[in-house]
């Protein structure tokens, strides 16, 4: 009778426990489910994008949206920004191209080295507050900040959409 007992208690234990792990398959139905909605939208057509026509990876030529640039007469964020511990101030100058802004030291000098490692000549700035931004290029007038900008835009899509200019205050 106590080994019935045993086996039975032992027997649902193993069905509890079985019951709790998380199932990867029904992840996955949901996963497939959302982008199946997200597929469904209906996209809508708005001014803030270009069509372009690229060659993919086969050389057919397909249409592909991009961002469009960014005006040259949009206002620069202004901040007083010193270099970091450890980098060469000089290569601050008046407006800067800022790819990512982190509290987070080894996030900031990540950044800065896949930069680097780049070909682009990254350095980090401090702000008052303690953001460390991971400039790529600095430039003395806002035209060539600019268009740096968009040039690392275009070259990166669809990461670094969101770089920006910063110009340098005393």
């Amino acid at each position: 009778m106590n080994k019935i007992w045993l086996l039975g208690a032992a027997a649902c234990l193993v069905l509890s426990f079985g019951s709790c792990k998380p199932k990867q398959s029904a992840y996955k139905a949901a996963y497939e489910a959302a982008k199946e909605r997200e597929s469904a939208a209906p996209v809508a057509k708005t001014d803030d994008v270009d069509v372009v026509a690229e060659a993919n990876n086969d050389g057919e030529v397909v249409a592909v949206s991009k961002p469009l640039t960014t005006p040259v007469n949009e206002t620069p964020r202004t901040e007083k920004i010193e270099a970091a511990e450890g980098e060469d101030a000089s290569r601050l100058k008046r407006y800067s191209v800022v790819v990512g802004s982190f509290k987070n030291k080894t996030n900031a000098y990540s950044l800065k080295e896949r930069m680097q490692n780049d070909g682009y000549d990254a350095v980090l700035g401090e702000n008052e507050q303690g953001m460390l931004r991971v400039i790529v290029a600095s430039f003395d007038n806002k035209p060539d900040a600019a268009a740096s900008r968009d040039a690392i835009k275009a070259k990166y899509v669809p990461n670094f959409q969101d770089a920006w200019l910063l110009e340098k205050i005393d």
